[in-house]
């Protein structure tokens, strides 16, 4: 049998391996799946946190919206527990990293989506308009790093 948290406690969070990125690409891949058998929706994390924002609406969708959104954060704090508490650091001030924070919640309400909507169900679903949204969030993310890098690299 498989033991998770010998391969948690193995795997260095600040090294890239193939392995672990492609276990986490399946994880990824077999939830979105799952999200859209079961609730018959894209597991978008913007629309996900959209739906909690607005008011009215089902309350039974609501509480799914927010065990979804704990998930998010229950599972990370989960893994820093089994993991030797890996230290969080921002290469960057922590304003720049609040500014991107709310620049990025704009740009997914601008674009329609986020990439987890858009970059793993929607190219899964082979969506034009997902394709073109997810080049166009790669290709303003790697502008977006050279310019900063630039300034303040």
């Amino acid at each position: 049998m498989l033991d998770v948290k010998a391969l948690i406690r193995s795997s260095k969070l600040e090294s890239f391996t193939p392995i672990s990125a492609m276990i986490g690409g399946v994880l990824i891949g077999i939830s979105a799946v799952l999200f859209m058998l079961l609730n018959g929706r894209i597991a978008g994390i913007s629309g996900i946190i959209a739906g909690v924002l607005v008011p009215g609406g089902d309350r039974a969708d609501r509480y799914q919206r927010l065990a979804f959104i704990a998930g998010l954060f229950i599972a990370p704090f989960l893994v820093w527990l089994v993991e030797a508490r890996p230290a969080v650091n921002f290469p960057q001030p922590l304003w720049m990293v609040v500014i991107g924070g709310f620049l990025v919640g704009f740009g997914t309400r601008l674009g329609g989506g986020c990439t987890s909507g858009h970059g793993v169900c929607g190219i899964a679903r082979f969506s034009k308009r997902s394709i073109v949204a997810t080049l166009t969030f790669m290709v303003s993310a790697m502008i977006t790093v050279f310019v900063i890098g630039q300034f303040y690299g």
